[in-house]
């Protein structure tokens, strides 16, 4: 067993469709592997499709010793398990037959905080451990993910030659890059899910302002979308989004898209991108009201009632008188412009919470390089993430992608036509949380001077928190009632 030129060059143990795609693009590659699985039939089934995919160097193991003793050393095994408790699970089985120098790769959608606690544990006994987000779905995991390993260096060395082939290729290289130090490629996959949920939120109200205000047809969506894939908003999301719309429902009239119950899931990160956005005092709109939006979306009988009830209340449709004046093709594009300058602000607010992070935690986030190994293989991919990868080269400090020069010019070309559809959409009832948000945003960040002035002034009225002056230095307090009272009273103010 020790003559190495039988050992595989690396390890996946968790046989899942993920883990099963990704096994398979690492030995399509070249490179030799071993395969795991609690249960057998995982093992076996990942076994004939190897053989069936062209007789790729993939061996079956069917016990945690036999596993992690047929990896060349240093070992490196990747575990693609349900996050929490079986990461915990797998890590015990397999980290007993393991030695100091070898490796753990969780590639599952871990809490960051969970994948530094699991470090700490491992490197007791010399352990080197990686948290590395994957993103690209099962499709990505076959053909090319993005990948976002964190943790540690060492570790990311002994998989480098590896992670390179496998992960999706774009011009300027692979997509893959060494993130940083801790639970770092875990933080930066739950952000990329984050600004995942508010691309598509954003895309279902462009769709529905589109069907409800223009009254377009599906065939209609179809090609618009597939038009704007041409264009500046080409990505994957908008390129499957017209693929959608041209689904027949095989059990019956018409498109599939509108047999589907209006109901999202979700797994949670985008949950924890909000949470972490409020723990770091950095305003994430767009992202947390594609999250609220999921959250309404389930509460379907909710929703119907309600229709209900406020019909009987005498609340009507307005969607009828704005559909007489609209000219479809200034709607279709105006639409246009609206998505891509509130895309930009999602992007932002996503960019700005990892930048926060980075701060805190020391890890010296590398943004230019995040958004290009974005461009490939991941969920979010666009053709406008090589422009976020350009302004964060030309300036890595850049406070925000709404003040790059770039980014700044088009979203002040675009404004006016992102007022008229929320105004359009608040018109004709349509719900459009997503547009709105990032418009607030954009509208708040813009302004050199906010309404806080008076919050801070009620602030220091009930709880004497103190303000702060434009004109002097220092935090003051004011006994408001009783001056404004005086004043009130005729006795002359301000005695």
């Amino acid at each position: 067993m020790e003559a190495s030129t039988a050992l595989s060059r690396i390890g996946l143990a968790g046989l899942a469709v993920m883990g099963q795609n990704l096994a398979l693009n690492i030995a399509e590659k070249g490179f030799p592997i071993s395969v795991y699985n609690r249960s057998t039939s995982k093992v076996d089934e990942t076994l004939v499709r190897a053989k069936e995919e062209g007789n790729l160097p993939l061996t079956g193991h069917y016990s945690p010793r036999d596993f992690v003793l047929s990896l060349q050393r240093p070992r490196s095994v990747i575990i693609l398990v349900k996050a929490g408790a079986p990461v915990d699970q797998t890590i015990a089985n397999l980290s007993q037959f393991m030695e100091s120098g070898d490796s753990i790769i969780d590639g599952g959608n871990e809490w960051y905080e969970n994948t530094e606690r699991r470090m700490l544990e491992v490197a007791d006994r010399g352990i080197l451990y990686l948290g590395m987000g994957v993103s690209g779905g099962e499709e990505g995991a076959r053909n090319g993910p993005s990948l976002m390993p964190g943790g540690s260096y060492p570790a990311y060395l002994n998989i480098k030659d590896i992670v390179e082939k496998v992960a999706a290729q774009v011009e300027d290289g692979p997509c893959v890059t060494y993130i940083g130090e801790g639970g770092s490629g875990n933080f930066v996959k739950m952000v990329h899910n984050g600004i995942e949920y508010g691309d598509m939120q954003l895309i279902s109200e462009a769709y529905d302002v589109l069907k409800v205000a223009g009254g377009l047809s599906n065939s209609e969506l179809a090609n618009i979308f597939a038009e704007w894939n041409r264009g500046e908003l080409e990505s994957f999301l908008i390129e499957i989004t017209a693929d959608i719309f041209r689904v027949k429902d095989e059990h019956g009239e018409g498109e599939l898209v509108d047999k589907i119950l209006d109901k999202t899931g979700m797994k949670g990160t985008g949950k924890w991108t909000v949470q972490q956005a409020a723990e770091l005092s950095v305003a994430a709109p767009t992202i947390a009201a594609s999250l609220d939006c999921r959250y309404l979306s389930g509460l379907k009988e909710e929703r119907e009632a309600a229709a209900k009830v406020l019909e009987d209340a005498g609340m009507t449709d307005d969607v009828w008188k704005v559909r007489g004046g609209i000219d479809k093709k200034r709607l279709i594009d105006d639409v246009r412009q609206a998505l891509y300058a509130s895309k930009i602000c999602s992007y932002a607010q996503g960019m700005n919470l990892l930048r926060a992070k980075s701060i805190e935690k020391g890890w010296n986030l590398n943004f230019g390089e995040l958004a290009r190994i974005w461009k490939g293989g991941c969920i979010i991919r666009a053709v406008f993430l090589d422009r976020i990868k350009k302004a964060y080269r030309r300036n890595p400090e850049l406070a925000s992608l709404v003040v790059d020069p770039e980014f700044a010019k088009e979203m002040v070309q675009r404004q006016e036509a992102w007022r008229r559809v929320v105004g359009l959409a608040i018109q004709a009832g349509i719900s459009t949380p997503g547009m709105c948000a990032s418009l607030a945003y954009f509208d708040t960040y813009r302004r050199a001077r906010l309404p806080a002035n008076l919050v801070q002034a009620q602030r220091d009225l009930f709880g004497a928190h103190t303000y702060e002056r434009i004109d002097r230095p220092g935090s003051y307090h004011t006994e408001w009632t009783k001056l404004a009272r005086q004043k009130k009273g005729g006795i002359g103010a301000f005695n």
